[in-house]
C-alpha cells in the first residue's frame, strides 16, 4: 500500500516507516525535524529509511495548511498514520500554544486531507494522558475520559473527538490509538528511560517525582508497532450494536474505533529504576520530588478490545526492553 506516516523522524514514525518500508509498502514520510530535542537523533533516525527505494521524504510542518493539501494531491496515499504532533505533559505548562498549532490544526489538515483524497483509514496517536483524573484501574476505553489535567491530554482527547466528526459526518474510517509510556532504541531524550540511562552513566542525580511512588504502564517500542500496524491493516468499522441511549465511548455507529496500547501490566518507578541501574552496573544518585502538575500517579491499560478485534497484546518483558535501550544507548553514543 501506499501510506503517507506524519513523524517519521520521531521514535515511533521511524519505527514504524521501518517496518512496513520491510513488508514492501510505499511510505510517503512528514516530519519537520524541528528542535524540541536534539535534532541529530531525528537526523539519524531519518538516515536509517532516507535511501530507500519506497521511500519519500517531505519536510513540512502538519500545520502548514498549504503543504499538507499539496502532499495529499501529489501523493494520494492510501492510509495514514499520524504520529506527529507536540509531545510531553511537562512542556504543555510552558508552550501551550505548540500543542494547539500541532495536535490540533495540524491533526485538522491530516483529516481534510483524508477527507479530500479518498483515504481509505485514518489511524492517529492519541495517548494514556487522556484518562487524566480517572481513578479506576485498568484504565478502560470503554471509561468516560472528561477530565485531562494537562493541555497536552485535552489535545489528544480532542483529536478523538475530531476524528469522530469526521467518521460520523464523511464516512471515513478512523483509529485513535492510546499509548502508554512508550520506550526503547532510539528513543526521546526527554523521556524517563533516557535521561536516567545518561545521567546515572555520567554520575548525574536523577530527578524522581512522586516520590517514587509512580506506576507506569511501560510498553516497548516493537510492542506498539505491531499494535500500530495491527489496527492500519484492520479497518474501522461502525458498531451496528452502538445505541445512543447507552453510548460506547470506543465505537460508533460510524466507523471509528479507540484503543488502548499498553502492557497491561504496570511497573513502580522504583523497580524500573533498579533495572536499569543493573544493566549500567551503577547505582543511581536519586532526587526525590513531589508529583508535578500535569502528571497522573498510574497509568494501566486494559487491552481486550486490541486482542478482540486484531489479535494482539503486547509482551515485552521490562526486563528485556530496559536491557536492549541501554546496549543502543552505550552504542549509539559511544559510552
Amino acid at each position: 500500500m501506499k501510506i503517507l506516516i506524519t513523524g517519521t523522524a520521531g521514535f515511533i514514525g521511524s519505527s514504524l516507516a521501518q517496518r512496513l518500508l520491510d513488508r514492501g509498502d510505499e511510505i510517503i514520510g512528514i516530519d519537520n525535524v524541528n528542535d524540541y530535542y536534539e535534532v541529530s537523533l531525528k537526523e539519524a533516525r531519518l538516515a536509517k529509511i532516507k535511501d530507500h527505494p519506497n521511500f519519500t521524504e517531505v519536510r513540512i510542518s502538519i500545520e502548514d495548511r498549504d503543504a499538507m493539501q499539496d502532499t495529499f494531491a501529489k501523493h494520494k496515499p492510501q492510509r495514514v498514520v499520524n504520529l506527529a504532533a507536540q509531545a510531553g505533559v511537562r512542556y504543555s505548562l510552558i508552550n501551550p500554544y505548540s500543542y494547539i498549532d500541532s495536535n490540533i490544526m495540524g491533526f485538522t489538515n491530516i483529516l481534510e486531507g483524508c477527507r479530500h483524497n479518498n483515504v481509505e483509514h485514518l489511524v492517529y496517536a492519541s495517548s494514556s494522558s487522556v484518562y487524566g483524573a480517572n481513578e479506576k484501574m485498568p484504565f478502560s476505553v470503554h471509561h468516560n475520559v472528561d477530565h485531562p489535567v494537562s493541555l497536552y491530554a485535552a489535545s489528544k482527547k480532542a483529536n478523538e473527538l475530531m476524528a469522530h466528526t469526521y467518521s460520523h459526518l464523511y464516512d471515513l474510517p478512523t483509529t485513535g490509538l492510546r499509548f502508554f509510556t512508550v520506550y526503547g532504541p532510539w528513543g526521546r531524550p526527554d523521556m524517563a528511560l533516557f535521561m536516567f540511562t545518561k545521567n546515572i552513566i555520567e554520575g548525574k542525580p536523577i530527578d524522581v517525582f512522586n516520590h517514587g511512588k509512580h506506576k507506569r504502564d511501560f510498553t516497548y517500542i516493537d510492542d506498539i508497532v505491531e499494535g500500530v500496524i495491527r489496527t492500519l491493516d484492520s479497518v474501522a468499522s461502525p458498531n451496528e450494536n452502538w445505541s445512543g441511549d447507552d453510548p460506547d465511548t470506543a465505537t460508533s455507529k460510524a466507523p471509528y474505533r479507540i484503543y488502548n496500547i499498553g502492557n497491561n501490566k504496570p511497573v513502580e518507578l522504583m523497580r524500573y529504576i533498579e533495572i536499569i541501574e543493573e544493566c549500567i552496573g551503577k547505582k543511581a544518585d536519586k532526587n526525590y520530588l513531589p508529583l508535578q502538575p500535569g502528571d497522573v500517579p498510574a497509568t494501566y491499560a486494559n487491552v481486550d478490545a486490541l486482542i478482540n478485534d486484531v489479535g494482539f497484546k503486547p509482551s515485552t518483558p521490562i526486563e528485556t526492553g530496559i536491557a536492549n535501550f541501554v546496549d543502543w544507548y552505550r552504542d549509539y553514543y559511544k559510552v
